[in-house]
């Protein structure tokens, strides 16, 4: 008796972890498929796979419209070096960035 309680608590645990509740109409969860590891961008916006990127302050953005809404793109989906059409590489990235903390020029 007791081994019948057990199961059945934790089949009724079991199936609490995997309820999930509806957003509002129209909203939707997609994940945007990687960046290439290298990304040469003319200006912050990219499109790949379908998606529509943003990059501002070394962050991504992704959307399925140019419009919105953009959503932060997870980290293990960025691209390993952004390159700049037009620019030496290294410029157009921001002062300092990509040197560490307590950089000082």
């Amino acid at each position: 008796m007791k081994k019948l309680l057990f199961i059945l608590l934790l089949v009724a645990l079991l199936c609490a972890g995997c309820v999930m509740t509806a957003g509002p109409h129209g909203a939707g969860i997609a994940i945007a498929p990687p960046l290439p590891i290298v990304v040469e961008l003319a200006d912050p916006y990219y499109v790949h796979g379908g998606y529509h990127y943003y990059h501002n302050n070394n962050q991504w953005y992704y959307s399925q419209s140019q419009g919105g809404p953009w959503v932060n793109l997870p980290r293990d989906r960025y691209p390993k070096e952004v390159r700049y059409k037009g620019q030496g590489r290294g410029q157009g990235q921001g002062q300092g960035q990509g040197k560490g903390k307590g950089w000082k020029n």
